[in-house]
């Protein structure tokens, strides 16, 4: 009897350290299903999609028109800089080296994709040959009404950032496009509820970049977008515009210089 008595006293006096090592427990779980899901993106596209494309520039660059990087690329902005190369084709290597004063415009280079759910992986390196190199990678819709150029969503990679981007809904919907742009001509700050509902279409989150090759996964599942860097889930954010039903063109751009190889895209959905 007096063992049983006792019980509620022994039970009383670990109440407290037994939650506290089941909510341990239960969050180490969740770390440990958060990396599980972090390190499969690039094996759910490989598992559960079907490969659309994919390059790993064994070739020579021709010339320096819309489609003289090959394999169904375009550069759409080489016409406004003709004299200058600012995507060549290097041991294999697709070396974009964007020249927006000459060209009056950074360099955008695209190539069909054509997925709902799926994404893209690759290898990318800032070689450190400028000041603040980035590097832009998302998806353009130009069928798409209401949006300026078609600018769906993107993931810009900055030197001391990463930010995911819903510019369908947000930044480049015409409507927001037009009143922007007013306040904007009239030197002015954005209206808070402006400011605040441009705030909800992107996520950006610390990231140090460095002069290394890394690996790159972009994946879209719903109105989710996710980026991986070496397998490790860097950021991601939930936003309608995600939800586009065709990511038509993969697209590309950088302030400056970016080496980009062994391009895949996958559909999943």
């Amino acid at each position: 009897m007096k063992a049983h008595s006792s019980f509620p006293a022994i039970q009383s006096h670990w109440n407290i350290p037994f939650k506290m090592f089941a909510f341990l427990a239960m969050s180490g779980v969740a770390h440990a299903q958060n990396e599980a899901s972090v390190q499969d993106d690039k094996a759910w596209l490989q598992s559960k999609g079907a490969l659309l494309f994919e390059d790993t520039f064994d070739r020579k660059v021709a010339g320096n028109g819309l489609k003289d990087i090959g394999n169904g690329w375009e550069s759409a902005t080489a016409d406004r800089a003709p004299q200058i190369r600012q995507a060549d084709i290097d041991e294999g290597i697709l070396k974009i080296n964007s020249d927006g004063k000459a060209a009056g415009h950074g360099v955008h280079i695209h190539h069909d994709a054509g997925f709902a759910d799926g994404g893209t992986t690759l290898r990318f390196r800032f070689p450190g040959l400028n000041k603040g190199e980035t590097f832009t990678l998302g998806h353009v819709d130009r069928e798409m009404k209401g949006v300026h150029a078609g600018h769906l969503c993107y993931a810009i990679l900055n030197p001391n950032t990463v930010m995911l981007r819903d510019n369908k809904t947000g930044i480049h919907e015409e409507k927001i496009v037009a009143r922007r742009s007013e306040i904007l001509k009239r030197k002015e700050p954005l209206p808070p509820d402006l400011e605040a509902f441009l705030q909800t279409k992107e996520k950006t989150v610390p990231w140090k970049s460095d002069s290394e090759w890394h690996d790159l996964t972009l994946a879209f599942e719903g109105d989710e977008m996710r980026l991986s860097v070496d397998g490790k889930l860097v950021v991601s954010h939930r936003s309608e515009g995600f939800v586009h039903p065709m990511k038509r063109w993969l697209s590309f751009s950088a302030s400056s210089t970016v080496w980009v190889d062994d391009v895949k895209v996958w559909k999943v959905k």
